[in-house]
C-alpha cells in the first residue's frame, strides 16, 4: 500500500500510519479510499488483531479531500449523462460519492475498536475519519486545528460528518459548526467533546493503544441501545426552539444563495429523525445533489483549485531562480506600512521600517506594539509572539540602512510628489539587485517607475486593509517590469502566506477599478431615488459582504471624491457621471461626511452603538421612489452585472490575462458573491448569451455603462464560456 503502513504489535494492536508519498500533507483520493477500505476489512477479519490506531507520519493528520477527485467525478457524470441519460449518471454519482462514507461506517460497526491518534491538523474528510473512530486522542500542539470547513468551498461534510456532529453536540452547536466551517483549537474541541483526550506528543501512540487494551468499546454511542440525542428529539419542545429559528438565521445570513448551507439544514433536520444508517444515506443523497450544483462547481474551482495553483506559483516565471528574501525595507511607518511590516516579520523576515524622522518611525512601531498588546488581552496572541515580532522590526530614519535589503516596499502617502521623493532617496542607497515595489492603490506603476533608474526592477505590490486578515495581494506589472522583479514579488507573497494575482498596469488596476463600479452603482441608485436601506439590503441579498454605501464608508467617501476629481482632470468630464459627482461633492465638500474615519458618511457611527444609515440622505434625493415599485431582481442584476462587465473589460484590455486571477481576486479582494465562484464564473454560470442580453436590457434603461464589450459579444455569438475559451494552462512547477 503506497499510502498506508500496517504494523501489528505483540498485544495485537494494529498501527495504521498514513503517509502519502510525494506529498507534504495527506489527502483523500481514490487510492486512499480503496486502501483504507482494505485495512478496515483486514482489522475486522483478522482474529489476531484486537483493535487499531490510525495516525499520520506527517506533521499534519489530513488536509481533507483532494477536490480534483470531485472535479473528475463530475466530468464523468456529465459525459455519462450525455451518453446514458441523467438517471444512470445520477445513480453512478450517488454510489461513487458515498464510498468514503461507507468505509467509515464499516470501520465504526465491524466490531473492533478504532482510535484516532491525531498528531496534527485534521480537516474535512480527515476529521470525519477521526469522528468515525470510537475514541480520539490528540497530541499537544498549539498549531493543531480540527474541523469541517467544506461549507467554505460550496460543499458540506459528506462522509458522515453532519450526522456524527449532530449526535455528539446539541443541535444549535452542531449547526453552527457545520455552517461556519470553523477550525477549532484542541482545547476548544475537547471542551465540545469532539476530542476525548490531549496528551504530550511523545505519549500519543502509547495512550491510544492503552485505551484499547483497557477495554475500549467498539461501538459508537448512537449505535448503543437507549441512545438519546443531547438536544432531545427534533419534534419536541426543545427541538422546536432550535430548528425554526435556525432556519430564519440561515436565511438572514445567506439569503438562500448557498445550496450547501441549505442542505446542511436539511440533512441535520432529517437525519436526527432516523437511525444512523438511514441518516447517512440521506446525507449521501444530498451530497450527490450538491455536487451537481453550479455553485459548488464554481466555488471548488475558484476557492480550492485555482487558489491552490496561484499559491503554488502558477504565474511565476519558471526560468528565474528562487529569490532569497532575508530582509525587507518598508517606506512609511503609518498604518499600512506597519501592517505590511507585521505580516512580513511574522513570516520570519527581518524588516526595516523607514520614515522621515526617528520620532515618526518609533511612533509607528509603538502603535503596532499597542495593537498586538490588545490582541494579547483578548487571548489572540502571546507576549512571546509580540516580543519576537518587535525584535524582527527595526524602525529608523536612516535610508542608508536599506542598502542590504532584498525588497523595498513603498507605503507612503498617496501623492505622486511624496512617492517620487522617497524613490529618489532609496535608489541612491540600495543594491543593484534589490526590487522596488509600490503599494499604491491608484497611481499607475509605469509612471511611478519613470522615477526609478531601472524600471525593470520596479513593480506594484498592492495590499488590502486590514493587511493581517485580507489574504489577497495584487501584483502590478509596469510596462518595463522584468521577470526577476515578478518572481521576487511572487516569492515574497508566498513567504508571507498570501494569495497573489498578477495584473497589468491600468488606472485602478483590477480590484480598485471593479469595486469602484459597485460603489458607483450604489451612488446612482441613491440619485435615482431608491431608498438607501433598500440599496444596502439588496447588495447583501446579491451576495456581497456589505452594501455599496457601507463599503464606500469603509474605504472613505472623501477618497472616492478625490479619485473622481482626478479621473475628471485626467480624462475629461465625460469620464465621470454628473449624478455621482453631485452626490459626492454634497457629501464631502458641503456636509463634511468622509465615512467611518470621521464617524459620519452614508451611515452615522455613534460610539457604543451600531451604525445607522444617515437620515439626511433622503434630503439629497430630489426624487423618491416607492420601494414597492422597484424590482429587487433588477437591482441585484445591476450590482453584480456591473462588476462582471468591468472584469470582462479588464480581460479584453489585457489588464487581466488569467481567468483564475479574475475570479480569485474578485472574491478575496472585494467579496464578489462567493457562491458564484467570482465575476467571470458568474458570467459563465449565466451563459454569455443570456448575460449579453441582460447587459443590453440594462443598457437600454440605465445607460451606456452597461454596454457589453466586443469580447463578450463575440463570445455570445459562439455561446462560449470564459473557462472554455481561456482555459488556463496547467501550472508550471515554481522554482
Amino acid at each position: 500500500m503506497p499510502n498506508f503502513t500496517l504494523d501489528i504489535d505483540a498485544d495485537g494492536i494494529a498501527l495504521v500510519t498514513w503517509d502519502m508519498a510525494g506529498r507534504t500533507m495527506n489527502v483523500i483520493n481514490v487510492e486512499v479510499i480503496e486502501e483504507l477500505s482494505a485495512l478496515v476489512e483486514k482489522v475486522a477479519t483478522d482474529a489476531a488483531i484486537k483493535g487499531a490506531v490510525v495516525t499520520s507520519a506527517k506533521a499534519t493528520f489530513c488536509a481533507g479531500a483532494d477536490l480534483t477527485l470531485l472535479e473528475r467525478l463530475m466530468d464523468v457524470f456529465n459525459a455519462m449523462a450525455e451518453t446514458q441519460g441523467g438517471e444512470a449518471a445520477a445513480a453512478m454519482l450517488f454510489e461513487e460519492s458515498r464510498k468514503l462514507s461507507q468505509v467509515y461506517r464499516r470501520l465504526e460497526t465491524w466490531g473492533k475498536p478504532w482510535v484516532a491518534a491525531i498528531n496534527g491538523t485534521a480537516l474535512g474528510g480527515g476529521f470525519e475519519l477521526c469522528l468515525a473512530c470510537h475514541y480520539r486522542i490528540a497530541a499537544e500542539n498549539a498549531r493543531t486545528r480540527v474541523g469541517l470547513p467544506e461549507i467554505k468551498i460550496g460543499l458540506f461534510p459528506g462522509a458522515g460528518g453532519t450526522q456524527r456532529i449532530a449526535r455528539m453536540l446539541p443541535p444549535a452547536d452542531a449547526l453552527q459548526m457545520l455552517l461556519k466551517g470553523d477550525q477549532l483549537r484542541l482545547d476548544r474541541a475537547k471542551a465540545m467533546k469532539l476530542i476525548d483526550a490531549i496528551v504530550p506528543a511523545a505519549d500519543l501512540i502509547r495512550a491510544t493503544k492503552d485505551w484499547i487494551l483497557n477495554g475500549g468499546k467498539a461501538k459508537a454511542p448512537w449505535d448503543a441501545e437507549g441512545f438519546r440525542l443531547s438536544g432531545g428529539p427534533v419534534y419536541s419542545k426543545a427541538g422546536m426552539m432550535i430548528f425554526p429559528p435556525a432556519n430564519a438565521i440561515y436565511r438572514r445570513e445567506t439569503y438562500d444563495n448557498y445550496p450547501a448551507a441549505r442542505a446542511i439544514m436539511q440533512v441535520v433536520y432529517e437525519g436526527l429523525q432516523l437511525p444512523m444508517d438511514q441518516a447517512l444515506r440521506v446525507e449521501s443523497r444530498w451530497f450527490a445533489k450538491i455536487l451537481r450544483s453550479p455553485e459548488a462547481a464554481a466555488m471548488i474551482r475558484t476557492l480550492f483549485i485555482s487558489m491552490q495553483e496561484l499559491n503554488k506559483g502558477a504565474r511565476r516565471p519558471a526560468d528565474v531562480p528562487a529569490t532569497k528574501i532575508a530582509k525587507v525595507g518598508i517606506l512609511g511607518a503609518g498604518f499600512m506600512g506597519m501592517a505590511i511590516a507585521q505580516v512580513t516579520a511574522q513570516a520570519g523576515i527581518h524588516v526595516l521600517v523607514v520614515d522621515r524622522d526617528q520620532e515618526t518611525a518609533d511612533k509607528g512601531k509603538a502603535a503596532l506594539h499597542k495593537a498586538i498588546s490588545e490582541r494579547i488581552a483578548k487571548s489572540r496572541a502571546t507576549a512571546a509572539e509580540r516580543e519576537a515580532l518587535m525584535n524582527a522590526i527595526t524602525a529608523t530614519a536612516d535610508y542608508s540602512m536599506l542598502k542590504d535589503c532584498d525588497l523595498i516596499i513603498e507605503a507612503v502617502f498617496e501623492d505622486r510628489k511624496v512617492k517620487a521623493e522617497v524613490i529618489g532617496k532609496v535608489q541612491a542607497v540600495i543594491g543593484k539587485d534589490a526590487v522596488f515595489a509600490s503599494n499604491t492603490s491608484t497611481l499607475p506603476i509605469t509612471s511611478l517607475a519613470a522615477e526609478f533608474g531601472d524600471p525593470a526592477r520596479f513593480i506594484g505590490i498592492h495590499f488590502f486593509s486590514p493587511v493581517d486578515r485580507m489574504m489577497l495581494v495584487e501584483i502590478i506589472l509596469g510596462k518595463q517590469t522584468g521577470s526577476k522583479a515578478l518572481a521576487a514579488a511572487l516569492d515574497y507573497v508566498r513567504t508571507i502566506r498570501k494569495t497573489p494575482i498578477v495584473v497589468n498596469d491600468s488606472r485602478g488596476f483590477y480590484t480598485s477599478r471593479v469595486v469602484g463600479t459597485y460603489i458607483r452603482e450604489g451612488h446612482l441608485m441613491l440619485a435615482e431615488g431608491i431608498p438607501a436601506a433598500m440599496i444596502e439590503n439588496v447588495g447583501r441579498m446579491a451576495g456581497m459582504p456589505v452594501g455599496p454605501l457601507a463599503l464606500n464608508d469603509e474605504v472613505a467617501v472623501d477618497l472616492a471624491w478625490k479619485i473622481l476629481k482626478a479621473t475628471e482632470a485626467d480624462l475629461g468630464s465625460d469620464a465621470v457621471d454628473p449624478r455621482q459627482k453631485a452626490l459626492l461633492e454634497e457629501m464631502v465638500e458641503k456636509r463634511g461626511r468622509f465615512g467611518r474615519k470621521n464617524g459620519k458618511g452614508f451611515y452615522d457611527y455613534l460610539q457604543g452603538q451600531p451604525k445607522k444609515i444617515w437620515p439626511g440622505l433622503a434630503e439629497l434625493q430630489p426624487t423618491k421612489l416607492n420601494p414597492d415599485d422597484v424590482s429587487v431582481v433588477v437591482l441585484k442584476n445591476r450590482l453584480l452585472a456591473m462588476q462582471a462587465l468591468e472584469t470582462a473589460r479588464c480581460f479584453e484590455e489585457g489588464v487581466l490575462t488569467d481567468v483564475r486571477e479574475a475570479d480569485v481576486g474578485s472574491i478575496l479582494g472585494f467579496g464578489f458573491a462567493p457562491y458564484s465562484g467570482g465575476t467571470l464564473s458568474w458570467i459563465d454560470m449565466i451563459g454569455t448569451r443570456k448575460f449579453v442580453d441582460l447587459c443590453k436590457l440594462l443598457e437600454s434603461k440605465y445607460g451606456p455603462r452597461f454596454a457589453p464589450p466586443k469580447l463578450l459579444v463575440d463570445m455570445a455569438a459562439r455561446d462560449e464560456r470564459f473557462y472554455q475559451r481561456f482555459a488556463p494552462a496547467r501550472p508550471k512547477q515554481a522554482a
